[in-house]
């Protein structure tokens, strides 16, 4: 969406500190013993508390409130039985609605003392992260972005999920822009515009470039890399950028 009025802006951040309040919650009690179910158990109360709705369950009947992925699984993780362990990596990724608004947010951890590739490739999504958004002003080429990831990914030996994307966010979950890369595609050079509304989730990999879809029909996975994302709803406007989900 593009957001034009006090009104847009008002209620998309509204959202946004609903869904960063949940995933901070959310990887505040995520400590070994617990149960991915256990997890979204708070983050459905939370939603309910706050009067919002989650958007993966209300928009795709997702079997969960949130998605939790667990070391090789990568995205759409569905909370169950799973007992988080002491150096597991972690991803949280939260999405909702209220009154017609959406927001998107997400951030891969590791579980107390864990091994050096795995809180490495978190600190890396982070630096991507902080390169695109340099590069999320209105008017640049949306492909800047992807490159300004890739290449935060190279600098230190690493790359970049191509098969999992950022998008357009506002009015409904998914929306256009369809596509934000985490590479280089000058097929998408696209210009930002004033007002736009992206959802922004650099995947930073140990090897692999491409993830797969389990037998479950929602978590998508790697045969044998970690991957690490972190995720932030924008608006980008003349000024600067808006990070809802902070």
């Amino acid at each position: 969406m593009i957001a034009k009025t006090e009104a847009d802006f008002k209620a998309l951040k509204e959202i946004g500190r609903i869904v960063a309040s949940i995933r901070d919650e959310l990887v505040q009690k995520t400590v070994p013993g617990v149960t991915t179910k256990e997890l979204d158990d708070i983050a459905g109360e939370m939603f309910e508390k706050e009067g919002a709705v989650s958007a993966p369950k209300s928009e795709y009947d997702f079997p969960g409130f949130t998605c939790i992925s667990v070391n090789d699984e990568v995205a759409h993780g569905i909370p169950g039985q799973r007992v988080i362990q002491e150096g597991d990596l972690v991803n949280v990724d939260v999405s909702g609605s209220k009154n017609g608004y959406f927001a998107d947010t997400g951030i891969s951890f590791v579980v107390g003392e864990g091994d050096e590739v795995l809180t490495k490739i978190c600190d890396v999504a982070k630096k991507a992260f902080e390169a695109g958004l340099q590069k999320a002003k209105p008017g640049s080429k949306k492909s800047g972005i992807g490159r300004a990831v890739f290449q935060t990914a190279k600098q230190h030996d690493l790359t970049v999920i191509t098969n999992l994307t950022g998008h357009g966010i506002g009015r409904t979950i998914h929306e256009a822009p369809d596509h934000i890369y985490n590479y280089r595609d000058t097929t998408d050079d696209e210009l930002l515009k004033d007002g736009m509304v992206i959802a922004f989730e650099p995947f930073i990999s140990t090897s692999e470039e491409e993830v797969f879809q389990k037998n479950d029909g929602w978590t998508y996975a790697t045969e044998e890399s970690f991957v690490a994302q972190l995720e932030h709803t924008i608006i980008l406007t003349k000024n600067g950028p808006i990070i809802v989900t902070l």
